[in-house]
């Protein structure tokens, strides 16, 4: 039996008709729940939503370092940043004009690739928003905008220890790479 309409792969499943329809059956629950969010924006973050984006940012760091951060400095960041787009830009995800998502996108040159690399930084979901998409939604209109700019580079850097982020980033396709991460603090 032929199950039209549905991923390429679905055909190709060896199992029982039974199990074929109980996995369309998900299959369609899960569309459904996509369909849902049809009404998500994503837009590039303006000066007025700073102050949303730096109250994300200290959710952010409390959650995956267990570190806190005063307010007056991460907003000043995130202010400075909108304000100088050669810095970088947010990319936010709203459902019903509220922010429910971001993600900050850095420069970096290559000189071995003659290119721009674009970092992903401050990646942010609400809680009551995650696994419904929201990320990979951020991620995809990112990949659209990073051809538009002839960029052939996005990298991201994770917590060791945030083994759900790196499970995420690995199902949308991103491959861990072999580089390890040095610091130096107070430098002036």
């Amino acid at each position: 039996m032929e199950f039209k309409s549905r991923p390429f792969w679905f055909n190709k499943l060896e199992i029982s008709i039974k199990e074929k329809k109980q996995h369309l059956l998900f299959y369609e629950i899960i569309k459904a729940k996509e369909n849902l969010l049809f009404t998500m924006n994503i837009r590039n973050a303006k000066l007025s939503d700073a102050e949303v984006i730096a109250t994300q940012n200290i959710l952010l760091a409390k959650e995956s370092e267990g570190i806190s951060l005063s307010f007056e400095t991460v907003l000043t960041g995130v202010t400075t940043l909108l304000s100088d787009k050669r810095k970088g830009f947010y990319m936010l995800a709203e459902e019903n004009n509220k922010i429910i998502g971001q993600m900050m996108i850095t420069y970096e040159w290559s000189d071995w690739r003659n290119t721009n690399i674009w970092w992903i930084q401050s990646l942010y979901v609400n809680k009551q928003w995650r696994a419904k998409g929201i990320f990979s939604k951020l991620f995809q209109y990112i990949q659209k905008e990073a051809r538009k700019h002839q960029v052939q580079i996005i990298r991201l850097y994770v917590h060791e220890h945030n083994k759900v982020a790196q499970k995420v980033y690995k199902s949308i396709g991103m491959e861990k790479q072999p580089y390890v991460v040095f610091q130096s603090n107070n430098v002036f």
